[in-house]
């Protein structure tokens, strides 16, 4: 099983944990959105395969032509939280609020129920399961926010499992397709999203995924635009991670959906035997703040 999703943000929209005022200049930065997004569009096309996009909401109201073009296409639209903010540097209510929020411009476009979330960059962890208890009640009935090993916005470790699952909380289940991780020397690493596809060579990508049971991807229209500017004050860690190796991801996203069967996460839920995925209890992590 292998399953293509896209991020659908700008260039500036970077994980948020910083002050809140960098939302006034949002509305002063060069959209670069549709170069991106353009380039998605034509290797789907290209080689007849669907993809689940995870929208965030600003991009559904100030480009809803993007999020009905998507719809149009016969892809999925997912939700990717309203204004991408960390879900750990939110309470209980400000997620609700947020993801709700995200829904709403999405749904009024597309005139169909949210039924997917992915959390930005993979921002749930121990300290905040109990959103899984708001996408409960929000009726989202598949989650790809877990990220199964140690990472700067997220990361979950302890959960051993690369592969779909059911997340047990509090007595609701949620349907999980978790980020797929491989294993070096005892370390797990990943190598089919953002600036890992742009950092590892094509050669050990294709041979991982070939391997693999099950491959999950995560992409973002920055990733294809090479002549992107660079956001001011980012540390040098962060410069490397999102510029890295802009030039050549295009031509490695070409190849891999040349070279591989994708599907989308409503194709891969239709394939998953729920009945006998493992159950992962996160009942212990409860943290109510």
């Amino acid at each position: 099983m292998k399953i293509l999703t896209f991020d659908i943000e700008d260039w500036f929209h970077i994980i948020r944990k910083y002050p809140e005022d960098i939302l006034d200049k949002w509305g002063n930065y060069e959209v670069r959105i549709h170069r991106g997004m353009d380039k998605i569009f034509q290797v789907l096309s290209d080689n007849d395969v669907k993809a689940t996009f995870f929208v965030v909401g600003y991009i559904a109201r100030k480009h809803p032509e993007i999020i009905k073009r998507i719809h149009d296409m016969g892809f999925e639209v997912a939700a990717h939280s309203d204004m991408h903010k960390a879900a750990y540097k939110q309470s209980r209510e400000e997620f609700k609020l947020d993801l709700s929020d995200c829904m709403k411009s999405i749904e009024n476009i597309t005139g169909e129920k949210v039924i997917s979330y992915r959390a930005p960059g993979f921002s749930i962890k121990k300290q905040n399961v109990w959103a899984f208890e708001i996408l409960n009640e929000l009726g989202i009935e598949y989650d790809a926010s877990i990220f199964p090993a140690k990472r700067d916005n997220g990361g979950f470790d302890d959960f051993d499992l690369g592969t779909p699952s059911v997340i047990k909380y509090k007595g609701m289940l949620i349907k999980e397709f978790p980020m797929s991780i491989d294993t070096f020397m005892g370390r797990k690493f990943v190598a089919t999203g953002g600036g890992y596809f742009r950092f590892f060579p094509y050669r050990l990508i294709r041979k991982l995924v070939n391997d693999a049971d099950y491959t999950m991807t995560y992409f973002h229209p920055r990733d294809f635009d090479p002549s992107q500017p660079m956001l001011d004050g980012l540390s040098l860690e962060r410069k490397f991670k999102s510029y890295y190796n802009l030039s050549t991801s295009y031509a490695k996203l070409r190849q891999l959906v040349y070279d591989f069967d994708f599907i989308d996460m409503r194709q891969a839920a239709k394939i998953v035997d729920w009945n006998n995925v493992p159950i992962i209890d996160l009942s212990h992590h409860s943290n109510d703040k």
